[in-house]
């Protein structure tokens, strides 16, 4: 059984699932596709071509699926996908994508606090956490598990890896290398996430292994091409070492260090 508030504005053309909550002042338009258990709340925008999977929430004010905030956007027909369980918190803002990549993506059991933003064409990975006024610009990658932490301003096209953890109040403006922690002014890797690592499973071989990669990538003289040949000669290639090595591959604007 849905629950709908007799204000809220529901297009026709609007697909709702099953015990659907949304709250006063909401609107739906068309071409929206709602799950089954979700809850919106009350004025909410909820715009043409956004899916919201299953058990996801969207607090007070929240504005999802609007189009790019990008000169280049043409009103061609692109989507926003919010992931199963992940809970969007009040006046958080949410954009579809552009043609360049046709959606933005935000997958399951994320949080995402009051006031953030994630621009177009981002893809966000599971379990994810930014905190307040977290902001995306366009085409911005995070992998599983990463937090980042309030008032971040993160640049276009940075990737940011899976089990990383950026401290809140800097900017974002090259890759960040998973299980990392980052913090300071200029931005640079304090260290192994090794709390968050711990809390997530990580067996403690693989934890001091990747403190021997950390050592050498990010504390030693070498630069980053040398730092990958002695991780190769030298490191165990488990399963981390190697999510690591193909970040590093696929950076295209470098890492912060």
């Amino acid at each position: 059984m849905s629950g709908i508030h007799t204000t809220a504005i529901i297009d026709p053309g609007a697909q709702i699932g099953k015990n659907v909550t949304i709250g006063a002042n909401t609107i739906i338009e068309a071409d929206t596709v709602i799950g089954d258990n979700v809850s919106i709340s009350s004025g909410c925008l909820v715009a043409s071509y956004t899916e919201i999977h299953d058990n996801a929430a969207l607090f007070h004010g929240v504005v999802a699926g609007t189009i790019p905030q990008d000169l280049k956007f043409e009103g061609e027909k692109t989507r926003l996908v919010i992931g199963e369980g992940t809970t969007i918190r009040e006046y958080a803002m949410l954009n579809r994508g552009t043609a360049d990549r046709g959606e933005t993506t935000i997958g399951k059991n994320c949080l995402l606090m009051a006031y953030s933003h994630v621009a177009h064409d981002c893809v966000i990975g599971d379990h994810v956490i930014m905190a307040n006024s977290v902001n995306l610009a366009g085409h911005v990658e995070i992998g599983d598990y990463a937090i980042i932490g309030g008032v971040v301003p993160v640049h276009q096209f940075v990737k940011i890896g899976a089990h990383s953890m950026i401290g809140g109040g800097f900017r974002v403006q090259q890759d960040i290398c998973p299980f990392s922690l980052v913090g300071g002014y200029p931005l640079k890797v304090a260290g192994l996430n090794t709390i968050g690592l711990r809390r997530r499973g990580f067996k403690p071989e693989a934890l001091r292994t990747l403190g021997k990669v950390f050592k050498i990538l990010f504390f030693s003289s070498l630069n980053t091409s040398q730092a990958v040949d002695r991780i190769k000669a030298e490191i165990e290639p488990i399963p981390e070492v190697q999510t690591i090595l193909d970040f590093i591959q696929e950076s295209k604007r470098g890492m912060v260090k």
